[in-house]
């Protein structure tokens, strides 16, 4: 994809949840009003919809469509970015093609989740790129799942991903700085136009120097000091960055330094009721509330972060 094709995420682009309703709908009312909020900040350059952090393996072919519709509205110009996390290739063509008729401007494309556990075969994800972008015409977004994970793509597969049409960008989280440190340069060097995001939501200090900027699911609880991190960053301000990282400590360790990563969904609804941007921090099954006491804590971190 070439700069012409306009889709510049080169700041802050937040993932954020999908509130539900204690009645375990989705609220569309409450994500209008959140979506419009971080469409506000101009230094937001996308929200992308449907992903973990927005719980969308949980939703409904409908609720998807319908999720995307109401954010489409609610941002304005701020561009909306689908996460397609369908498992056959095919299907998750079908879903991209969905997604681009109900407003969508990219599609961030996950790996077929039972790499998880069982690989790839070679070509594989090249295949699945392809067909999604064939059969719903979106600007994509390759991305690198942990390096403890068996979806995690080897180097020469994210380069012949990066190369293909329809391509613009790259969310990496390897969580394996060794591999950041030795691939993100490469990634550079040979695909000079791929846009790099950190997706590191519990690494931001050490990738924050080699990025465009960051899709994190971190952004829809935090913009306003992720926004000043990626301009340090970008400054190459190591003691601002810094001291915005150890400002943000407490809330990282509350909501990303948990047993599981997956709980991090469940915090960031808890601290977005303490900050007065969600009425509800309800989640769907296989999601589960937190413990007694996680509410608490989370505000603490907050009030620590100077975010309430």
């Amino acid at each position: 994809m070439s700069s012409s094709d306009g889709l510049d995420l080169r700041g802050l682009v937040p993932a954020p949840v999908t509130p539900f309703a204690p009645t375990g709908e989705v609220d569309h009312g409450a994500l209008a009003s959140y979506t419009t909020w971080l469409a506000g900040f101009p230094e937001v350059k996308g929200l992308v919809c449907l992903g973990h952090a927005g719980e969308g393996t949980a939703l409904t072919p409908d609720e998807r469509v319908a999720v995307i519709e109401t954010m489409v509205r609610a941002a304005g110009d701020t561009p909306i970015i689908a996460g397609i996390t369908s498992e056959g290739t095919g299907v998750a063509a079908t879903e991209a093609a969905q997604a681009a008729a109900a407003g969508a401007a990219a599609g961030l494309v996950y790996p077929s989740h039972g790499w998880l556990r069982f690989g790839f075969q070679p070509g594989a994800p090249q295949d699945r790129y392809r067909a999604v972008h064939e059969e719903s015409g979106l600007p994509l977004i390759l991305f690198q799942y942990p390096d403890n994970t068996k979806a995690s793509y080897d180097l020469e597969t994210q380069l012949e991903i990066a190369a293909q049409p329809g391509v613009f960008a790259t969310k990496n989280g390897v969580r394996n700085m060794r591999r950041w440190d030795t691939e993100i340069p490469v990634l550079r060097r040979e695909r000079p136009d791929l846009q790099v995001l950190t997706c590191h939501d519990e690494y931001l200090l050490h990738t924050m120097f080699d990025v465009d900027g960051a899709l994190v699911g971190y952004g829809g609880l935090a913009p306003e000091p992720l926004i000043d991190l990626i301009a340090a960053g970008k400054a190459r301000d190591y003691p601002t960055a810094r001291a915005l990282h150890d400002r943000l400590l407490p809330v990282t360790k509350a909501v990303y330094h948990r047993g599981s990563h997956m709980e991090g969904t469940v915090a960031l609804k808890l601290g977005l009721v303490a900050r007065g941007i969600l009425p509800d921090a309800t989640v769907r099954s296989p999601l589960l509330d937190l413990s007694t006491g996680a509410a608490d804590e989370i505000r603490s971190a907050l009030k620590q972060a100077d975010l309430l």
